[in-house]
């Protein structure tokens, strides 16, 4: 089918595309590289897989980049739904273009659930909190809901109990140990971090000291900051959540993406702080000691830290590129 075969009223218009993808680039991704690319050819909307942003040292097999790319498939869909436009995806599909991960069409959708529109509108408000965190307001309420929305990507939510924090934390320590030495990794950690003025990374502002982290103990380790106390008075009581895959696929890397960005809209939504974790995963020390805390064999890929903010202002947005970098429009014929 050519873009000559669909009238106009059954693809969204120039300024809804442009808007929808707009809000849809603020999904999540490993150390902010926004590792994708968008092309719309008047039919449908096509993911591909930016490598040029893929991280060499960390996430060397693109798992990691796949995840990410996973987590923005999930904010477009949920984006255009909200402007009334439901998505049919079909998941890699070209076994000869590994880059391109999906393919979106569209139809009309005019009584989207109102759930939808509010994790639209929780794109606004989400980041990533790498401070303390309290306990989890409504917890018991959450937790049904967000086994729901991951089980639609096959992807399996546990959540861990307080005695799994000791045993993470040395996971997560161990991860750091092994890097602390590694010239490429490090090189590439700063490349990517602490650099407030660009359009991609994670800016300075973001970051935590060695004093913070300390008191959350489960945080992948970046590069050192001013000493700041934020938060002094608390230790971090964050609910520890596992999103796992039956597998190791391309195609389960993606629907772990997905079922994140489900997660942590959906905790924007309940008024809760969220810090996605891929770093214990990139060892195979870290991937074992997380498989033994979950009961069933699956293999784990994000370990989540949910938990509720102190009263205080929200933190500057996270840059993201210009949307004209990673979004194109070709019209068919």
């Amino acid at each position: 089918m050519t873009a000559s075969d669909v009238s106009l009223s059954e693809v969204p218009d120039h300024p809804t595309m442009l808007a929808a993808m707009r809000l849809a680039a603020h999904a999540p991704s490993v150390h902010n590289t926004q590792p994708w690319r968008w092309i719309f050819d008047g039919v449908r909307l096509h993911l591909y897989s930016d490598t040029d942003r893929q991280l060499p040292a960390a996430d060397p097999r693109g798992r990691q980049l796949v995840i990410s790319c996973g987590a923005m498939l999930h904010h477009v869909r949920t984006v255009f739904a909200a402007y009334n436009w439901h998505t049919d995806v079909v998941r890699l599909p070209d076994p000869e273009q590994p880059q391109h991960l999906a393919a979106i069409g569209f139809r009309p959708w005019p009584d989207p659930p109102a759930e939808i529109r509010a994790c639209s509108n929780a794109i606004h408000h989400r980041h990533t909190d790498r401070l303390p965190m309290l306990e989890p307001d409504s917890w018991a309420e959450i937790v049904p809901a967000l086994r729901n929305l991951v089980s639609a990507c096959d992807i399996q939510l546990d959540v861990l109990d307080e005695s799994a924090r000791p045993q993470l934390a040395t996971a997560s320590e161990h991860a750091s140990a092994l890097h602390r030495y590694d010239m490429s990794y490090q090189t590439e950690l700063h490349w990517w971090t602490g650099h407030s003025q660009l359009s991609e990374g994670i800016p300075r502002s973001a970051m935590i000291s060695d004093a913070e982290a300390a008191r959350v103990g489960v945080a992948r380790a970046f590069p050192s900051v001013a000493h700041s106390m934020r938060r002094a008075d608390l230790r971090d009581r964050a609910r520890l959540v596992v999103l796992s895959s039956p597998g190791e696929t391309v195609g389960e890397w993606l629907h772990a993406g997905e079922a994140l960005s489900a997660v942590l809209l959906e905790c924007t939504v309940f008024g809760l702080t969220t810090c996605a974790l891929t770093h214990i995963t990139e060892t195979t020390t870290g991937r074992k000691v997380m498989a033994r805390l979950i009961a069933h064999p699956s293999v784990p890929q994000v370990l989540i830290r949910i938990g509720t903010a102190p009263d205080e202002p929200e933190p500057p947005p996270t840059p993201r590129r210009p949307l004209l970098d990673m979004f194109t429009i070709r019209r068919a014929g």
